[in-house]
């Protein structure tokens, strides 16, 4: 089986994120997990980026925000 991995572009996009705030995340550690594919190539597993969505359902805007992990 193959692995989908996406580019910081193409995860913000699924996630319905701006790429400069899913850059913020990744640097506060607030994002997905990502992977470091090289010296400047960040990478994000398709199965990472569904955990994190599923990690932020809420059913009021009072409750807390998921904790950084």
């Amino acid at each position: 089986m193959s692995r989908r991995i996406f580019r910081t572009r193409e995860g913000a996009t699924y996630c319905g994120l701006a790429v400069s705030t899913f850059e913020k995340m990744r640097l506060r550690g607030d994002g997905p997990e990502f992977i470091r594919l090289g010296s400047r190539a960040i990478g994000y597993d398709l199965a990472a980026l569904d955990k994190w969505l599923d990690a932020q359902r809420a059913k009021s805007t009072s409750e807390p925000r998921p904790a950084v992990r």
